[in-house]
């Protein structure tokens, strides 16, 4: 075995740990928005150790300045999203137990920022991740990776809308009416 192979398999126990530990209250009910999370974060991790050798591989390549615009995007709906969760969300307990992080326990409806656009700019962030991590290096095991971290993000999404209607009631119905998922505009 060379070297990169091992660091490779070390960082995937070690990340796959991280993620289990962080999900471990969600991962054992199929009805919350965590239990999916975990899957769309550990198969976009996959992707991401996957094509890590070939991040500056050729890097004025078309592909390669796509995947650059893909995970500058990224970095920014990630930030942008959670200083707006931070300014409008407020934070208190929920009655209703949440595979939310911390600071996602907003009891107002965030609807400003980059949440006026997209619904879940965070899973957005991830799906940016995912397709520029894949056009690193498109291979079959890359595509799959990106698939299933997208059927993940779709499946946490649509679970926590559900989620965030019982806590929020109508009016997270209606903002839902006026925004999109992932991508401003289109989906």
């Amino acid at each position: 075995m060379n070297s990169e192979f091992l660091i490779k398999i070390t960082a995937l126990i070690s990340g796959t740990i991280f993620l289990f530990y962080i999900s471990r209250k969600a991962l054992f009910s199929i009805k919350e928005h965590g239990f999916y999370r975990f899957f769309a974060f550990e198969c976009c991790f996959c992707l991401i150790l996957l094509n890590v050798s070939y991040w500056v591989t050729n890097p004025f390549s078309l592909l390669q300045i796509f995947s650059w615009i893909f995970l500058i995007t990224s970095g920014y709906l990630i930030l942008s999203s959670i200083q707006t969760l931070k300014k409008s969300g407020g934070s208190g307990e929920r009655e209703i137990r949440s595979a939310n992080f911390k600071f996602e326990d907003t009891v107002n409806l965030v609807s400003g920022g980059v949440y006026k656009y997209i619904r879940h700019p965070m899973y957005s962030s991830v799906l940016f991740l995912c397709i520029g991590a894949l056009l690193k290096n498109i291979s079959a095991l890359s595509a799959l990776s990106a698939a299933l971290t997208i059927i993940f993000l779709f499946l946490t999404a649509k679970t926590e809308e559900s989620e965030n209607i019982k806590f929020f009631g109508s009016s997270y119905s209606e903002y839902m009416k006026g925004t999109k998922m992932f991508i401003p505009f289109i989906f």
